[in-house]
């Protein structure tokens, strides 16, 4: 059976694998109808149609309702959020407002996903418990990091409700036997009175699921995390980015590291695990910044780490200005935050970057103090650890890309 439409959802780095998919589908069958929607489409829009001829349409922003009225049959013309061909002209229609009410969006067909949840694996120590999944239960953010794209949320704030996210997640609990989910909101505790029902709702009926989470350092308060531990609350991320002062002005404003220090101890101190989220390689990133994260970073006694590899995107406010800053390969499918492809003025080449990235990363995982906290909780990743041995040959393979430390690289403890 072949179908009347195909849609593709797309990143940056992913776009073009779509481009070529879609071309193949055609070749197959010339009336088949393709679209394409994703962050990338919505940065980029209507040039994006024009050169590229294996999709009929572009879906900017939400595309729920968009896509909704377009397989239904209406005219393209009246279908809001559309961009599309009339004739030789590419045609981008008044935009979509955004759905005020999230809660009326259906959770997402988990039972379309071949082999869910067994052959989807969650990042490796961020879990004890398994099968695991994912969540997102928000939409957009109003702050504006430099280098994040809000193309399709914008900067406005929605939410699920307490009980949505409650069904959501009992929902996953007994069609699925999820026992982990690893929630991926920019902004999950931003809604305090959201937060605290929630807590209530998992404490009062429990589903045997633990989860992570992200937090803000403001409001990031000790009833906060003893309402999480108590909810099942595993781990929780902190957005931190640098501990470069120079940095986070530019970058990140609001961050204050004397704060991160004391929310970290009192994240700890609560019984969850804490996880720093950084980035290396921002316009303004220099040797001694670097050295200043990494020190910063050990200081701090994390109970796990991601250092992400900065990616300019075109939605983000930082793509303006991005070959002015340094030198940056324009390559789509490397702007994955995997790869460096842009490399700031005050560093001397892509190669010194991926040397300092690749140190870093090996100091950490070295330290004294991570290993010792690693090994007192080897039986609590003993299924992360069995994921390990089954992808033996890939994990050795990856090991070997991290060069190893170098003589000075020592942990400011071993002083």
């Amino acid at each position: 059976m072949s179908p009347d439409l195909v849609g593709f959802s797309t990143t940056t780095s992913s776009f073009l694998d779509a481009v070529e998919m879609a071309g193949k589908l055609k070749g197959h069958d010339p009336t088949l109808i393709t679209v394409c929607g994703g962050v990338h489409v919505s940065a980029l829009g209507a040039n994006l149609l024009a050169e590229f001829s294996s999709f009929d349409y572009l879906c900017p922003g939400e595309g729920e309702e968009t896509l909704s009225e377009l397989v239904s049959g209406h005219d393209p013309s009246a279908v809001k959020g559309l961009i599309w061909r009339s004739g030789n002209e590419i045609v981008t229609n008044p935009p979509r407002p955004l759905i005020k009410d999230i809660d009326t969006l259906p959770f997402p067909a988990y039972e379309k996903l071949r082999g869910f949840p067994k052959g989807y694996n969650l990042p490796l120590f961020s879990y004890v418990q398994t099968p695991g999944a994912t969540m997102i239960t928000s939409s957009g953010c109003p702050y504006q990091c430099s280098y994040c794209d809000r193309s399709v949320f914008k900067k406005g704030y929605r939410y699920n409700s307490s009980a949505y996210v409650y069904e959501h997640m009992s929902y996953l609990q007994k069609h699925f036997g999820i026992k982990h989910i690893n929630i991926y909101d920019d902004l999950f505790t931003a809604n305090r009175k959201r937060i605290t029902e929630l807590c209530e709702l998992l404490q009062a009926k429990p589903l045997g699921i633990q989860f992570n989470c992200a937090v803000r350092m403001e409001g990031t308060d000790d009833d906060l995390l003893r309402m999480l531990k108590a909810s099942g609350c595993l781990m929780v991320s902190l957005g931190i980015e640098s501990a470069d002062e120079a940095m986070l002005e530019r970058h990140k404003s609001g961050v204050n590291l004397e704060a991160v220090k004391e929310t970290v101890r009192r994240i700890q101190a609560a019984g969850l695990r804490a996880k720093g989220l950084f980035m290396m390689g921002l316009p303004g990133e220099t040797l001694d910044s670097i050295k200043k994260t990494s020190d910063f970073i050990i200081s701090l006694g994390l109970d796990d780490q991601n250092m992400t590899k900065f990616t300019p995107f075109p939605g983000a406010p930082l793509w303006s200005i991005i070959e002015k800053e340094g030198s940056f390969e324009n390559n789509w499918r490397l702007m994955n935050c995997l790869n460096f492809v842009f490399v700031p003025k005050g560093i001397e080449s892509k190669e010194k970057l991926d040397q300092y990235y690749n140190q870093h990363v090996k100091r950490f995982y070295n330290d004294t103090e991570w290993r010792r906290k690693f090994k007192s909780r080897i039986w609590q990743h003993r299924r992360s650890l069995w994921h390990i041995l089954k992808n033996l040959p890939a994990m050795i393979s990856a090991k070997r890309a991290f060069e190893p430390l170098s003589p000075g690289a020592k942990s400011p403890r071993k002083g």
